[in-house]
């Protein structure tokens, strides 16, 4: 299940025509013979065309019941735009206009929140989002609910993870998902010892137990924003790995590995598994496409999405959008 619970979109982007059917088996045959961490970078696509307010850095998106797109982003109070179409987007405010005392004590008195994910299931939205500074893993992740999704219609409900500078793992880049038995759980972690995943009550959105599984790491090594998506029997486990956050010199690409357990273990397509330092890539930057990153995929009436963000030459964070197709052996790829 995991992002099948929210409503499917309701618009369709044009294609290239043969160019693409071009481009996607070109890159298709790029995956087949890809290993772990190696790069068809040439066969890459360009983000999807996007129009209007489109700066936006570690997005998230769901899908609202008159049939609008919300992202979500990091910024002050949690940055929010929308969209009628997948295409124009707009500035849609924040979710905390004003101050966030409440997580005061993990921003150093920012502002300044990070990497939401945004859920809309049982006729609420549900957002987990992050709290820390760089470079710190004196961070938390926190839940707020609203009914409505609208800028300061966001009410906080509290500390849901956190970790300490004593701690081996760092809680922020949140990710609910729920598995085909309608359980919840939430993937987080950024470097340390990498992603970990917790499980939830459905009924308060918090942690059910105490148990920290490891899903996935590099050793220490540079992999953060885990996001799962179920498809054909596997969960699929999207991160990214090496450095976001340093405009066009930033090298972040989307790794993916699979499982037939939301809880792991999960592998790549040469069977080396995550929590070694184990991943496929899907994306890279390329060209004029820097550092793309900080995924979320989504299923679409044509098809499933690929929403992330990459940096232009100008260092500037843009949100990009791909259609995400499955190879033969089940590997998802961007076209």
């Amino acid at each position: 299940m995991t992002r099948s619970v929210r409503a499917r979109a309701a618009s369709r982007r044009g294609t290239g025509g043969t160019l693409v059917i071009l481009l996607v088996t070109l890159l298709a045959v790029c995956q087949g013979l890809a290993g772990a961490g190696s790069a068809a970078a040439a066969a890459y696509p360009n983000p999807g065309y996007v129009t209007g307010d489109v700066g936006v850095h570690d997005p998230e998106v769901t899908k609202t019941p008159s049939g609008t797109w919300l992202v979500a982003g990091t910024g002050n109070g949690i940055s929010l735009k929308t969209s009628t179409d997948r295409t124009a987007w707009r500035n849609a405010g924040s979710a905390f206009p004003g101050a966030v005392s409440w997580a005061y004590s993990y921003t150093g008195g920012s502002n300044n929140l990070w990497a939401p994910d945004i859920t809309y299931v049982n006729g609420r939205y549900y957002m987990y989002y992050s709290a820390s500074t760089f470079g710190s893993n004196h961070s938390a992740i926190f839940l707020a609910t609203s009914t409505s999704g609208a800028s300061g219609s966001w009410t906080n409900q509290g500390l849901v993870m956190e970790s300490r500078s004593s701690d081996n793992f760092n809680a922020i880049d949140p990710n609910l998902a729920i598995d085909a038995q309608g359980r919840w759980w939430l993937s987080f972690g950024s470097f340390w010892s990498g992603i970990k995943i917790v499980q939830l009550d459905p009924s308060t959105g918090r942690r059910a137990d105490s148990t920290i599984r490891s899903i996935a790491g590099r050793g220490g090594g540079a992999i953060e924003a885990p996001f799962i998506y179920s498809h054909g029997g596997y969960y699929y486990l999207f991160v990214s790995f090496d450095l976001c956050c340093r405009g066009a010199s930033s090298t972040y690409r989307v790794m993916v590995g699979r499982s037939t357990s939301i809880t792991g273990p999960y592998t790549d397509r040469n069977g080396a598994q995550m929590n070694s330092g184990g991943g496929t890539q899907v994306l890279a930057g390329h060209g004029s496409i820097h550092g793309p990153g900080h995924q979320a995929v989504l299923p679409d009436v044509d098809g499933d999405i690929l929403l992330y963000h990459w940096y232009a030459d100008d260092g500037s964070s843009r949100l990009g959008i791909n259609k995400l197709g499955w190879d033969g052996a089940g590997w998802p790829y961007v076209y």
